[in-house]
């Protein structure tokens, strides 16, 4: 049996800690059918293990929900509650892989999305953007992925202005790790 590895340039193998500070977690969902409308998660944390074997990497990531940001204090408070996010109840939303794939263009990270208690298997479209060096000495790492999830298939109704809102929602994230000693 032979295992597929890939090559990527300036590729570094070890364990890095998501650097909140140059990193974006957002969402974007469609609003009445004719807008989409933007938000983020300011609080998340991760961990990413890139292995000597690229496809054999890992990450596990949390994100606050409680952190969402849609430039709407009104639209926010909504979001949080039960209808949608019901932070109180489930104030985390976490990311586990179980595997990586590569395609013509990148890769894909297989994994475990948890979001209202309710646990699905998604896909994130992967783009490693490279290594490098960071402040004072420290190893740097980026990342850019996305995915897609239907809300309803995590209870995410949106009560009464579900009727408003997209079912799809399109995940975006922009990711800077910092390698750990």
């Amino acid at each position: 049996m032979t295992t597929q590895t890939v090559q990527i340039p300036g590729y570094l193998a070890g364990t890095w800690a998501i650097d909140p500070v140059h990193s974006d977690v957002s969402f974007v969902v469609r609003h009445l059918g004719v807008s989409k409308v933007r938000g983020h998660f300011g609080a998340f944390e991760g961990t990413i293990v890139t292995a000597e074997n690229p496809l054999e990497s890992t990450v596990q990531a949390k994100i606050d929900t409680t952190s969402i940001d849609t430039r709407n204090g009104q639209r926010d408070a909504h979001v949080k509650g039960e209808d949608f996010l019901d932070v109180d109840k489930f104030p985390e939303l976490t990311f586990t892989s179980t595997g990586v794939r590569a395609k013509a263009e990148g890769f894909v990270v297989d994994g475990e999305l948890s979001l209202r208690g309710v646990t699905k298997t998604v896909e994130l479209d992967l783009e490693v953007n490279g290594f490098g060096d960071g402040f004072e000495g420290a190893k740097v790492a980026g990342f850019s992925a996305s995915t897609e999830i239907n809300r309803r298939e995590f209870g995410v109704t949106g009560g009464a202005a579900g009727a408003v809102v997209g079912d799809k929602i399109t995940i975006l994230l922009e990711i800077e790790a910092v390698k750990q000693a």
